[in-house]
């Protein structure tokens, strides 16, 4: 079995080796691919919808968000887990809802807006208040 260094270096290689290849492949399937997409859009859109009302769908969506927020954490599915598993705010103690719209009780992942650095799960009001 390899170690992660071994299999990191082994993935830089190929990937140096290959990425002429790998270039001219994706410039000829770029209008098939294109042509696909047209053809189901449709279909995708409804398999998108789907796929997102999933728990791993969820997740991911989350997780990205947090990405486009510039949450710096080095395991994201350690601090999904701890978000999701958050029932009630780590300030003030009070249960946390999941709501479509921002409450007071709102779940919220409160982190530093200066360095990303997550801080705590908190409140929708208890967030407000730490912004900065």
């Amino acid at each position: 079995m390899q170690t992660k260094e071994e299999k990191n270096a082994y993935n830089r290689e190929y990937y140096q080796k290959n990425k002429e290849k790998k270039k001219e492949y994706r410039e000829i399937n770029k209008e098939k691919r294109k042509e696909y997409l047209e053809k189901n859009k449709e279909k995708i859109k409804e398999y998108r919808k789907v796929y997102n009302q999933t728990e791993q769908g969820k997740k991911l969506k989350r997780i990205s968000e947090w990405k486009c927020r510039e949450v710096i954490c080095d395991d994201y599915e350690a601090l999904y887990n701890q978000y999701i598993n958050t029932s009630n705010c780590e300030n003030c103690n009070i249960e946390l809802t999941v709501d479509r719209y921002n409450t007071k009780t709102t779940r919220c992942l409160d982190h530093d807006h200066t360095t990303g650095e997550f801080r705590n799960v908190l409140c929708h009001a208890c967030n407000v208040k730490r912004r900065y």
